[in-house]
């Protein structure tokens, strides 16, 4: 496996997020880690990209340490797309793009065709081919978004993190994005780890779930192995049913409010099947 935490402890200044936590990336999947906010998942994965130091233990990148690289060796080597993303003003998205190269690059160096053809590729896997022009500050939503994809595209890893990627968007254009990263894991073979928020998508969307809770990995696996009531109670604090979506197949969580929450396991009011149907819609 290309990427592992092996016993980290990561904090902030005196604030312990997590201690001794261990997990390994699995090659050529879509990984999702879920939990409560303040888990500590998007902490997780800033140091498995680098970005935080651990006080102990190690995060190793193709068996080394991955702080005994440069950040542009790592750079070479993962993309990271953080949840708080800024551009420079009126920059245009092949511009934007055009960044993700600086890891492969001599300062001032004129590009060279491999160059070029990364940054032709990123634009048209996501898309963003008829936007190159525009000001990223001009794009809805899901454009910016499948821009700054297209530059972690253009830096020509096979390695990919983000942390939240759907944040801020609504359902279409969550959905969009999700959509572009299945694709470029089936087609391209890109391991794709992420943060997600919404366990339904995590569930459509996943080979591998990671689940977080108080800085602890309490467990993973498939969608299938992982996402049950009994889970969702211990992590999230709630009841819910879980079903099978109609469409994929994948388990379709329904938390279950108010007065539905003393309807036995297995049964589902009016209000909760309507409910859990819509949800399954929105989620495919």
């Amino acid at each position: 496996m290309r990427l592992r935490a092996e016993g980290v402890e990561l904090a902030y200044d005196q604030f312990v997020i997590a201690t001794d936590l261990s997990l390994t990336i699995p090659d050529g999947k879509v990984s999702v880690l879920i939990g409560p906010n303040g888990c500590g998942k998007s902490t997780a994965l800033r140091a498995l990209s680098r970005l935080l130091r651990p006080r102990q233990g190690a995060v190793l990148l193709d068996g080394k340490a991955i702080h005994s690289f440069s950040t542009k060796e790592v750079a070479r080597r993962l993309a990271i797309l953080p949840q708080l993303l800024s551009a420079p003003e009126a920059i245009t998205v092949e511009d934007l793009v055009w960044f993700g190269r600086h890891p492969h690059r001599r300062s001032l160096s004129v590009p060279s065709t491999v160059d070029r053809d990364a940054v032709e590729w990123a634009l048209e896997v996501t898309g963003t081919v008829p936007l190159r022009r525009k000001s990223v500050d001009q794009l809805s939503g899901g454009q910016r978004q499948r821009a700054w994809i297209a530059l972690c595209l253009a830096q020509g890893t096979d390695l990919i993190l983000l942390d939240e990627p759907t944040t801020f968007l609504d359902v279409a254009y969550q959905l969009e994005v999700l959509d572009l990263l299945a694709e470029l894991n089936r087609t391209q073979g890109k391991t794709v780890a992420m943060v997600l928020h919404d366990f339904n998508m995590a569930a459509e969307y996943a080979d591998h779930i990671f689940v977080m809770k108080a800085g602890v990995l309490v467990t993973e696996g498939s969608p299938e192995q992982v996402l049950t009531p009994s889970l969702l109670h211990e992590v999230f604090g709630i009841e819910a049913q879980v079903h099978a979506h109609p469409v994929s197949g994948k388990p379709l969580c329904i938390p279950i409010k108010g007065r539905s929450r003393s309807v036995p396991d297995g049964s589902a009011t009016p209000v909760a099947a309507s409910a859990g149907t819509r949800a399954a819609a929105a989620a495919k």
